[in-house]
């Protein structure tokens, strides 16, 4: 038992390993580079885990990257962005010996789909990738529509980069200003907008809404109605406040419309996405304190998007104003959460909180101390852009120096990768089979 869980552990994070290592390396050739000078290996090992762990966060400029550069990128970002579940599914089939798969990681993958659905690795992960391509090929034809026009004989390629880019919630951009240059152009944003939020939902989300809608179920789960009711909580109040904090700040002289849409877009894209449409320094300290929040939070859980995910949060959230009964168990609808969900949710959340912590912490001593003009605030805003993989930033990544970058890639992986070895078990220790007595500890 423990050397099959170590064995999960190892594949996973040597997988990730292996294809940010690749990554770099193809980044670092001559080829990949269209900028001046040569790029140096700290800055393509940096674009490589931006791109692989979908968070968006760059020290260069991709568009100085040569075609061939980008297409590694984008390619990066495609095998990063179909998710840790439906990689380690893919482990899971090709090291079995027949087509079944083994107790333990059956046990591990219905973990993430839960035991309400039929578990067919091979049906999952067809169709994991049938609504990635879909929606992305979808995505690009709309862009293509708007970029024809605006971008030129490139069109194609950006229109298939940013498609890619959105729906994996990665925020990577062949416009060196982002998605600035449309900020009033409310059918770019819509569009991005769409992808990011179907990225960010999760493909349990679309599965459980398909069979609803065949009638080939009475009612959504309740981890899907929990998604989507913290995921439109989530957007409108975001959008609201952005709206209210920025009417006389990066969104003054807009009219109605880009206003709405912009405000809009400005609440969708810290959802781990990491596109900008306006300049992010120049947004009030409430505002990026809004943003850190929903950065944090990120996206829902099997999905494409990082953070502590929507779900943690609403059962972190309910324990808070709800509270639990005699049990632990909490009630939601005519349901009820075990002890074991709930905890299971704030161990989750810890854990995020330590790592996070840690590595802002670390950029403290690496950046703060060699330059008295960084704020504090701005180092918060980076590391977790940076573990909720999202993207966005202040300004400061770029000016990272060589320590303050190792400490970012470690925060992206961490967030991408760690966080979910973490909630793999190592062994079941005999000392868990055995009874203790109980004993109080006080609390508060």
């Amino acid at each position: 038992m423990k050397h099959t869980a170590i064995s999960e552990k190892f594949v996973l994070i040597t997988y990730f390993v292996g294809i940010i290592s690749i990554g770099a390396i193809l980044l670092s050739i001559p080829a990949a580079w269209a900028g001046e000078g040569r790029l140096g290996l700290i800055d393509a090992m940096f674009t490589s885990v931006s791109a692989v762990c979908v968070t968006g966060l760059i020290t260069v400029d991709t568009a100085q990257y040569s075609l061939f550069g980008q297409i590694v990128i984008l390619l990066l970002i495609q095998f990063g962005g179909l998710g840790i579940l439906t990689f380690t599914t893919v482990i899971f089939i090709s090291s079995a010996k027949s087509k079944k798969v083994s107790l333990r990681n059956l046990q591990t993958v219905r973990g993430f789909y839960l035991d309400s659905i039929e578990f067919k690795a091979h049906h999952i992960l067809s169709n994991i990738i049938k609504l990635t391509f879909g929606v992305e090929l979808v995505g690009a034809l709309l862009l293509w529509l708007r970029f024809r026009s605006t971008v030129g004989p490139g069109a194609v390629f950006h229109a298939i980069f940013h498609a890619v880019s959105a729906f994996c919630n990665a925020g990577f951009s062949l416009f060196s200003d982002s998605l600035m240059g449309y900020q009033k152009d409310p059918y770019v944003l819509i569009v991005i907008m769409v992808l990011i939020i179907s990225g960010g939902l999760g493909f349990l989300i679309f599965n459980d809404l398909f069979h609803v809608i065949r009638k080939e179920k009475k009612r959504l789960s309740l981890h899907t109605f929990l998604v989507l009711r913290v995921t439109l909580i989530l957007i409108i109040t975001g959008t609201v406040l952005v709206a209210v904090l920025e009417f006389q700040g990066v969104l003054r002289g807009l009219g109605p419309v880009d206003f709405l849409v912009n405000s809009l877009f400005q609440a969708v894209t810290p959802r781990t996405a990491g596109f900008n449409a306006v300049d992010e320094s120049m947004l009030s300290a409430s505002s990026k304190a809004l943003t850190i929040i929903l950065m944090f939070i990120g996206g829902s859980p099997a999905s494409i998007a990082g953070g502590i995910k929507t779900t943690t949060f609403a059962i972190v959230m309910l324990a808070v104003i709800k509270e639990v009964d005699w049990k632990g168990r909490i009630r939601v609808k005519d349901r009820v959460l075990s002890s074991a969900m709930v905890t299971k949710a704030m161990m989750f959340l810890a854990k995020a909180f330590a790592l996070l912590n840690v590595s802002i912490f670390l950029l403290t001593i690496t950046e703060m101390r060699g330059d008295p003009s960084i704020q504090f605030f701005d180092v918060m805003f980076e590391s977790v852009s940076a573990f909720g993989t999202v993207g966005l930033s202040t300004g400061l990544t770029p000016h990272l120096s060589s320590l303050g970058k190792l400490v970012i890639i470690g925060t992206m992986f961490a967030g991408r990768v760690g966080l979910m070895a973490l909630t793999i078990p190592l062994f079941i220790d005999r000392e868990d089979m055995i009874d203790y007595p109980e004993e109080e500890v006080l609390i508060g």
